[in-house]
């Protein structure tokens, strides 16, 4: 399998996190690579190099847990696209993947090709990452990230793949062309479908709920200092209350605060003229934006709402924005969420 994965910082040491979170067997990789991505499922020549866990060229991943490479000698650069490429050994049981992630991935014909540099082996496209977690990088000076919690909106389905024009990916950019010393990264733990109350771990799923994995998936990554939560229209499409979905914040909130971090929080983004559109679910929505904008129990706000809504018709995004289902923006709808956080709320200093 070839993963492609865009990095937010630049640093060096790259060390690469793999996940059989949801595995139902171990996990048993001999022949791990990285090396820059040159389009497709090509790798820049000459640019692949091995990864090594614990000195060993291959690993043995017990289900649900993860592993972590060896630091890779050498640089790698902010905003750059890497190619992860493995080779599984046996089965692989119960696939931990990351659906509708807006950039294909390949698997290659049958036999180890993780260390072939060219595109021929790898003739089956995917929309999902493979046993992929985390690329981390040492930075010069410390770097802090920004955590980004929520669904298939954050996860940007309705952009064009393979264009990291994620709204997240557009916020990277912001803060990545800030003076060194004000730069922050981004981590994109956005999962489509993922609700923050009630999760589905399951193979295929949306995954355990904003709650189960906050810790897994956010918390353990380092450098996180502020998680930016956008997550709860599935949560009120399935049927949740207002008063539901902020006790699931105020949790989220609790915790975040215990760990020494803060939230930010974002505004549910319209969604009239989709299939979550009810007047019922409308009243939930507008419910739950007063608690995030007006509480003033989140370190800040992003209103993500206001930055996507149709003047005109404020329950719809606007036409420009529309992904073409009511639901999801589009490319120029993300670029509008993504330049809509004021950078230093998301500093929390």
């Amino acid at each position: 399998m070839r993963n492609i994965l865009r990095t937010s910082v630049g640093g060096r040491e790259l060390r690469i996190r793999l996940s059989n979170a949801y595995g139902d067997q171990p996990l048993v990789l001999d022949s791990v690579y990285v090396g820059r991505h040159q389009g497709g499922a090509a790798v820049v020549a000459g640019s692949s190099r091995r990864l090594t866990f614990g000195g060993k060229t291959s690993v043995r991943i017990p289900a649900g847990a993860m592993a972590i490479s060896d630091p890779l000698a050498g640089e790698v650069a902010a905003r750059e696209s890497l190619t992860v490429s493995l080779h599984v050994v046996g089965g692989t049981g119960v696939i931990t993947a990351h659906n509708r992630a807006m950039q294909h991935s390949y698997k290659s014909v049958s036999g180890d090709h993780a260390a072939d540099e060219s595109a021929t082996p790898f003739q089956t496209e995917s929309s999902a990452w493979f046993f992929l977690n985390a690329a981390i990088v040492t930075t010069p000076r410390q770097v802090a990230a920004v955590a980004t919690l929520g669904d298939s909106i954050t996860s940007a389905v309705g952009t064009t793949i393979d264009q990291n024009r994620r709204w997240p990916d557009i916020l990277a950019n912001r803060l990545g062309d800030l003076p060194e010393h004000r730069r922050l990264g981004v981590v994109n733990e956005g999962i489509s479908g993922n609700r923050v109350l009630d999760g589905v771990a399951k193979p295929g799923s949306a995954g355990a709920s904003a709650l189960a994995r906050l810790d897994k998936d956010v918390l353990t990554k380092p450098g996180v200092r502020t998680v930016l939560l956008l997550e709860g229209i599935n949560d009120i499409y399935g049927g949740a209350t207002a008063d539901r979905v902020i006790d699931g914040y105020r949790q989220l909130i609790a915790r975040v605060h215990a760990s020494g971090r803060c939230i930010v929080g974002g505004t549910l983004t319209p969604v009239g003229g989709s299939f979550v559109f009810t007047e019922e679910k409308e009243a939930v929505r507008q419910q739950v934006n007063e608690f995030v904008r007006s509480s003033g129990e989140f370190d800040g706000v992003v209103d993500f709402d206001a930055a996507t809504r149709d003047p005109a018709e404020p329950t719809r995004l606007q036409a420009a924005y529309n992904g073409g289902d009511g639901l999801h923006p589009n490319d120029a709808g993300n670029l509008a969420m993504g330049n809509a956080a004021d950078l230093d709320t998301l500093r929390c200093s």
